[in-house]
């Protein structure tokens, strides 16, 4: 996990919100910036954003979808 680039301001990032999050808004949105992915809790969007680099968060994923 690594902070945000230096310079990168968050509100300019195009956040998403998984399809599978239902009504229950218990959800985390990610956003794709040069060198990584930002994770946010979707309740408290002014809250702290988790960073990944991208090959970290490709194996998440990978491993994710190899768990199912």
């Amino acid at each position: 996990m690594n902070t945000l680039p230096p310079g990168l301001q968050v509100v300019t990032v195009d956040w998403q919100k998984s399809s599978y999050s239902g009504a229950n808004s218990n959800c985390v949105e990610t956003a794709r910036f040069d060198g990584g992915i930002g994770v946010r809790d979707s309740k408290d969007a002014a809250g702290p954003v988790l960073s990944f680099g991208t090959r970290a968060w490709d194996d998440f994923i990978g491993g994710a979808k190899a768990s199912v």
